[in-house]
C-alpha cells in the first residue's frame, strides 16, 4: 500500500517574527505604524463572481476568491502543482489502486461550528453528482462508493482505477460542506478554512475576515477584500495609489516594464493553466465541417493576437495543455502555422462563400481587444465575424456556456486539466468525438505511462480536428506591494490561496 502523510500547510509567518516586522507606508482598511502589524489586504480582480455557489455557477471567479481560502478538501495543489493533504492527515491506497482510506484532521469544524467528520466527505461527495450542474462534476465519476469507516476515517471506493481522480479533488468538486450549510450556497458560503465571508456586493467587492476558530495555523492576513474593476486602467491606478496593494492576474501588460523599474512594487512572474480560447460551436451549422474549423486556424495569426492582448507575454500553444501536464506537446503550436491562402482554400473545398458568425464574446478586456483581431483577421479571407459584447460572467454563461446560443467565442479557459470536459459532446464547444473520449477513459485508467502517451493522442486528434482554436497560453503576472511575501507566483488551480501572504 502507497501511504501519503501530511505535511504542514504554511499559513503565514509566526507572531513573533510578523511583530518585528517595521512596516512602511499604508494598506487600504489598516492604519501601519511601527508598533502595529499591518494585516489588511487589498486584492484588485477583474473578473466578478456573480454568486457564492461554484456548484451550480460556472466560471472561475468563484472558487478564485473562495477555494482554500473559505472553502476546503481532503486534498490541495500547492503553487508548483503538486497535491499536499489538507482535511485529510494521510491515506493510504489499496495495490489496485481502487480503495483509498482517509485519516482525517481532528478537531475540525465549519463557520457555523458543525463538526468536519467522515459523514461530512460522504455527503459532500454524493453531493457532487446529484447537485453539482458547474465546475466539473464528471470529475469524480470514477467513485463507485463512499463509507464513513469512523469519525475520523473516510474510505472512497472507486469503479476503476484512475490517474485523475485525486488531482481532480483538489479543485471545486472536493470541496466539503456541511449538511445545515448548503441551503443558501449563493449567499452563505460555510466552510472549514482559513477565512469566512463577511459581505459581498456583486461587482463590488467580497470580503474575507480571517476564521478565528481555523483548526490550521492562522493566516498572517485577517481582512482581506477582493475588489472588482471593470476597467483594467482604473484598477492599474488604484494600485499606483494605494487603493488596492495587488493586482492578482495583471491584463494592462504593456505596463509591466513600468512596474519593474519602481522600486515600490514587484512583478511576479509564473505559470498558468490559462488557455486563452478561440471556441467555435462544432455543432453549429457554420462550423460543423472540419475544413472550416481549420480554415480559422490559418486564417488567425496567433502571434499578432498575444502581441495585441498582452504585450507579447504569454506562450503560444496548439492544445488545451499547459507545459505543466506531462501529456504537453510543444510542437502542436505549429499545427496551423498562419496561412491565409490555406484558409481560402479549405473554405472553397467545403463550398463555403461569405460565411457570416455570431461572435459572442464576454466583456472582459483581453476578449475584447482579441476580438477585433480576430474579426479583422477573419475578414480576410472572406468570414464575417458579427461580434457582440456579453455582460461577464451572467449573460455569456446563459447564452454561450449554457445555450450553446452561438457561433465563435473568445474566453479564457483557467481550470487545470479540463481537456476532457471540453471534448464532452454536451459541453458548449460542442465537438463530438467518440474516439477521443474512449481513450481519455482508456488513459484514466491506464498505468502511468501509458496514461501519458494516450492523452498526448486524445489531445492531438482534437487539435488536428481544430475542436478550437486554442490561441496562446495566458501569462500569469502579479504586481503588489514591495513588502509582501508570499505572494502566489503561479496558477496551477483555480484558486488564489491568501493563506500563505504575510507582509
Amino acid at each position: 500500500m502507497r501511504a501519503h502523510t501530511r505535511r504542514p500547510v504554511l499559513a503565514g509567518i509566526a507572531t513573533a517574527v510578523m511583530a518585528s516586522l517595521a512596516l512602511v507606508g499604508c494598506s487600504t482598511g489598516s492604519a501601519s505604524t511601527d508598533d502595529a502589524v499591518n494585516t489588511a489586504l487589498t486584492v484588485g480582480l477583474l473578473a466578478t463572481p456573480s454568486n457564492l455557489d461554484y456548484t451550480t455557477t460556472a466560471g472561475a471567479a468563484i472558487p478564485q476568491a473562495l477555494l482554500y481560502n473559505v472553502y476546503e478538501g481532503l486534498v490541495k495543489l500547492d503553487n508548483d502543482g503538486t497535491i499536499h493533504p489538507l482535511l485529510a492527515q494521510s491515506w493510504t491506497v489499496s495495490g489496485d489502486g481502487l480503495v483509498y482510506d482517509f485519516v482525517l484532521q481532528e478537531g475540525v469544524t465549519f463557520s457555523d461550528g458543525s463538526p468536519f467528520t467522515a459523514d461530512s466527505v460522504k455527503f459532500s461527495l454524493e453531493r457532487v453528482k446529484a447537485n453539482w450542474t458547474a465546475n466539473g462534476p464528471a470529475y469524480l465519476d470514477s467513485i463507485a462508493s463512499i463509507e464513513a469507516v469512523s469519525d475520523t476515517q473516510a474510505r472512497i471506493t472507486l469503479s476503476k482505477p484512475s490517474n485523475s481522480w485525486l488531482f481532480n479533488m483538489t479543485g471545486p468538486v472536493g470541496t466539503m460542506f456541511t449538511e445545515s450549510g448548503v441551503a443558501n450556497l449563493a449567499t452563505d458560503a460555510i466552510g472549514t478554512g482559513p477565512y469566512t465571508v463577511a459581505s459581498f456586493q456583486t461587482g463590488d467587492s467580497l470580503v474575507l475576515a480571517a476564521n478565528t476558530e481555523y483548526w490550521g495555523e492562522a493566516p498572517y492576513l485577517t481582512d482581506v477584500r477582493l475588489r472588482y474593476f471593470t476597467d483594467t486602467t482604473a484598477q492599474t491606478n488604484a494600485l499606483l495609489s494605494g487603493d488596492i496593494n495587488l493586482i492578482s492576474g495583471i491584463s494592462q501588460f504593456q505596463l509591466v516594464d513600468q512596474f519593474k523599474s519602481n522600486a515600490d512594487f514587484q512583478v511576479l512572474e509564473g505559470t498558468s493553466t490559462g488557455e486563452v480560447t478561440l471556441s467555435m460551436n462544432n455543432a453549429s451549422e457554420a462550423f460543423s465541417d472540419v475544413r472550416v474549423r481549420q480554415a480559422v486556424m490559418y486564417a488567425i495569426d496567433r502571434s499578432a493576437v498575444m502581441d495585441t492582448v498582452s504585450s507579447g507575454y504569454g506562450l503560444l500553444i496548439g492544445s488545451m495543455v499547459a507545459p505543466t501536464d506531462p501529456w504537453y506537446d510543444a510542437s502542436l503550436a505549429d499545427l496551423y502555422p498562419y496561412d491565409p491562402d490555406k484558409a481560402t482554400e479549405l473554405l472553397d473545398a467545403a463550398g463555403v462563400r461569405d460565411l457570416s458568425v455570431a461572435f459572442k464574446i464576454p466583456n472582459l478586456p483581453y476578449a475584447v481587444a482579441g476580438a477585433q483581431v480576430v474579426k479583422d483577421q477573419l475578414a480576410q479571407v472572406g468570414i464575417t465575424a458579427n461580434v457582440t459584447t456579453l455582460e461577464f460572467p451572467a449573460l455569456w454563461l446563459d447564452e454561450v456556456f449554457a445555450q450553446h446560443d452561438y457561433d465563435m467565442s473568445l474566453i479564457m479557459h483557467s481550470e487545470p486539466r479540463d481537456v476532457t470536459a471540453f471534448a464532452a459532446r454536451s459541453y458548449y464547444a460542442g465537438y463530438d468525438s467518440p474516439e477521443v473520449m474512449a481513450q481519455f477513459a482508456q488513459a484514466d485508467a491506464a498505468d502511468p505511462a501509458t496514461y501519458i502517451d494516450l492523452m498526448k493522442q486524445a489531445t492531438t486528434t482534437m487539435a488536428e480536428e481544430a475542436a478550437a482554436d486554442w490561441l496562446y497560453l495566458q501569462p500569469a503576472i502579479s504586481i503588489g506591494e514591495a513588502d509582501l511575501l508570499g505572494v502566489p507566483k503561479n496558477t496551477p488551480s483555480l484558486a488564489l490561496d491568501l493563506s500563505n501572504i504575510s507582509r
